[in-house]
């Protein structure tokens, strides 16, 4: 039996999901994973003590501490030693197999960071016949996969009352009661831990011997300023989650992991923005083709994900999230542990209403000021380094003084978006000659600056939400651009835009907002529509542009699916409006919305289907949600059930006419995650399914 702690506050339930899992004969091998100080450890043991303490019929209990530098005679020496064997004797994998091989046994393997090959150990593996068990603690989603565990336990955070009475327990009634201003503080801190209950018992011990509101008080601040500095963080805390950032592979992958803890805490990143900035900085390289660039920059997301680095909460399958423990790790880091503060400046919602004062910019290398109350930027430092500057957020920026860009020659991402009251730009910009990306949406200038025509190399411009531009012209001398999302700029007038926006030969992202047949006639149905358009929005089209969104002729020509970069389609008050069976020639939609098309019948005929001979095309094979809002016409979505593998969310209100649902009973992969809304009960009762079986899976 092993000293143990208690069972963590509020793994109680956990610890008895795991063991009737466990003690299901169909269980042989059981992986259990999460960040590193989450309580996997603990759980481990607390499985082990079960087994002590009871018979169960196993005859023996094997307990292995393999971490990351794999040795496998190390670990045959541990188990030959359980067994009874003599450690000093260099056992072979047969010697092991013959004294385990007749034996009901239970081999736990603590913090493994690769497969452990139980054959290479000479551990017979568990079945049902044998009623063996193996069980393994792990910081990577990767490796359970890998041990066979394709459904392993997730151990994750306690909720934040668990993590207050874990903290409280460990702080102390005694100090909590010294004064009556100590337990809000200590709620305070305690949510700094995010319910790691390392962090939770670590500073909570730390804490329970400060009694006055000072110490409290200070402990906030220490916390909210640069958490590295509060006692234990750097020698019980963070060098314990730096593991995980080791057994990273290449410096790639680590600078993209350390680049995310620029943004606040508890801030969902968008993927895709982050790859684009993961781009620009060079971390993912530029050479390949757009496809693979971007594949393999979702490949380095899942794997910080499967490593418990980064998280994906819910529904946002499209962001990501920092634990803040975790992040406080990577700036722990990217500071050289302490010892160059100066590399990155991360002051990203803490309230500044200036910006800081920095003794050595010429060593800054990134900055993190967004989200703040910062109301004018001036100065002009010297940032040789200095290559990404984000200044989003910042509601109450209205001026930036031109010195303040003059010295930055490296600087490849400039974030300026959400700047609500920003209407200009220094012309000083242009001085910014490496610039890559810049992200100007949702601020409220009215032309795009003339001296943005300097900027040789941008890739990336961000407009989106800029609903005061009225004109961008001079776009087309940015040569080099790939990437324009221009959606929500209401006030913009694309039909005198539409030639400039066709002599960018490079773009291949391009986001929308459509109000006319000219745009929808030379843009959107044409070469550069067809190829980078990936989001757009038809929105109170004219009476005589409806013929081109019914059935545009232009497609009557076409073979095959041509909208391959399109995701996502919203179409609200087009009047006339019969179908759009057009969508077939977007296989990657993953977005679609109509909204208040009061003649729409169908959204795919079948009749114009086997007009433009598409009968093998499977519509909507990507689409996540789906949004049919005041279409008082609309019969069918289309006629025979789709398989609709990634659909997770539909919402249908105001479509009476609406009978039946694409689906059989084989329809949505995930059905248990799949939502659909609706606005009455009485619509749902009378839908007609395609069979019992289909009414049973969506009821």
């Amino acid at each position: 039996e092993r000293p143990l702690q208690p069972v963590i506050v509020g793994q109680e339930t956990m610890l008895e999901r795991a063991w009737n899992r466990l003690m299901d004969d169909e269980t042989g091998i059981m992986g259990f994973y999460g960040m590193g100080g989450v309580g996997k450890t603990t759980l481990l043991k607390q499985i082990n003590n079960k087994f002590c303490e009871a018979n169960y019929d196993f005859e023996i209990v094997i307990w292995v501490v393999v971490s990351s530098d794999l040795r496998v005679e190390k670990i045959r020496a541990d188990i030959a030693e359980e067994l009874g064997l003599r450690r000093e004797t260099r056992h072979k994998v047969t010697d092991i197999y013959a004294h385990m091989k007749n034996k009901k046994f239970v081999l736990l393997l603590d913090d493994i960071w690769k497969k452990v090959d139980l054959t290479e150990i000479g551990v017979p593996f568990p079945t049902r016949e044998n009623g063996c068990k193996v069980v393994f603690t792990t910081r990577s989603r990767e490796v359970c996969g890998r041990m066979g565990v394709d459904d392993p336990m997730e151990v994750q955070c306690l909720t934040n009352n668990e993590a207050w009475n874990l903290f409280e327990k460990k702080v102390g009634q005694l100090t909590l009661k010294s004064h009556p201003s100590i337990p809000e503080q200590a709620r305070k801190v305690a949510e700094k831990c995010r319910g790691l209950p390392l962090a939770l018992s670590v500073i909570g011990k730390t804490m329970s011997s400060k009694r006055t509101i000072q110490e409290w008080d200070h402990a906030v601040q220490v916390l909210n300023s640069y958490a590295a500095d509060f006692s234990g963080m750097d020698d019980q805390i963070l060098p314990i989650l730096k593991y995980s950032y080791d057994s990273l592979k290449g410096d790639q992958i680590k600078s993209c992991f350390l680049y995310c803890s620029l943004f606040p805490e508890d801030y969902l990143i968008e993927k895709e923005k982050l790859i684009d900035y993961w781009i620009c900085e060079g971390f993912i390289s530029e050479n390949e083709d757009k496809e693979r660039t971007v594949n393999q920059g979702y490949e380095i997301i899942g794997t910080l994900v499967r490593s418990c680095l980064l998280l994906e909460e819910g529904s946002s399958i499209s962001k990501v999230k920092m634990h803040d423990v975790v992040r406080e790790m990577a700036l722990w880091i990217s500071s050289d542990l302490g010892e160059n503060r100066d590399r990155y400046i991360v002051r990203a919602g803490v309230g500044l209403c200036e910006v800081p004062k920095i003794k050595n910019w010429s060593a800054v290398e990134r900055t993190s000021l967004m989200n703040n109350k910062i109301a004018e930027i001036s100065g002009s430092p010297k940032c040789p380094k200095l290559t990404t500057l984000f200044l989003q957020g910042n509601m109450s920026l209205v001026r930036i003084a031109g010195e303040f860009f003059m010295h930055m020659p490296k600087l490849v991402v400039l974030d300026l978006s959400q700047n609500v009251s920003l209407d200009r730009l220094p012309e000083e910009i242009s001085k910014l000659v490496a610039l890559k990306c810049l992200d100007l949406s949702g601020t409220t200038i009215s032309e795009l600056p003339v001296c943005l025509a300097k900027l040789k190399k941008l890739i990336h411009l961000y407009l989106e939400g800029v609903w005061t531009l009225e004109r961008i012209d001079g776009i087309s001398k940015l040569l080099s651009l790939r990437t324009l999302t221009l959606l929500g700029c209401s006030q913009l007038k694309f039909e005198k835009s539409v030639k400039e926006l066709l002599l960018l030969k490079h773009l291949e992202v391009l986001t929308i907002q459509i109000r006319t047949k000219l745009v929808l006639e030379e843009l959107f149905f044409l070469h550069m529509g067809r190829t980078c358009i990936q989001k757009v929005v038809i929105k109170n089209m004219a009476e005589e542009s409806y013929g081109i969104l019914n059935f545009p002729s232009i497609l009557r020509n076409l073979k095959g699916q041509c909208f391959l970069n399109l995701s996502s389609v919203v179409i609200e008050r087009c009047m006339r409006l019969k179908d759009l069976t057009w969508l077939l020639f977007a296989p990657n939609l993953i977005h679609l919305s109509l909204m208040h098309l009061i003649q729409l019948e169908e959204v795919v005929s079948i009749e114009k289907v086997g007009e433009i001979q598409a009968e093998g095309i499977i519509p909507f094979g990507k689409l996540e949600t789906l949004v049919m809002l005041d279409l008082p016409g609309v019969k069918s979505i289309y006629r025979t059930p789709l398989p609709f593998p990634c659909l997770r969310e539909m919402d249908i209100e105001g479509c009476w006419s609406l009978a039946k649902l694409p689906f059989d009973s084989k329809s949505v992969a995930e059905v248990e995650r799949f939502v659909i809304k609706y606005d009455m009960c009485c619509w749902i009762d009378e839908l007609e399914w395609e069979d019992e079986a289909t009414r049973l899976r969506f009821l």
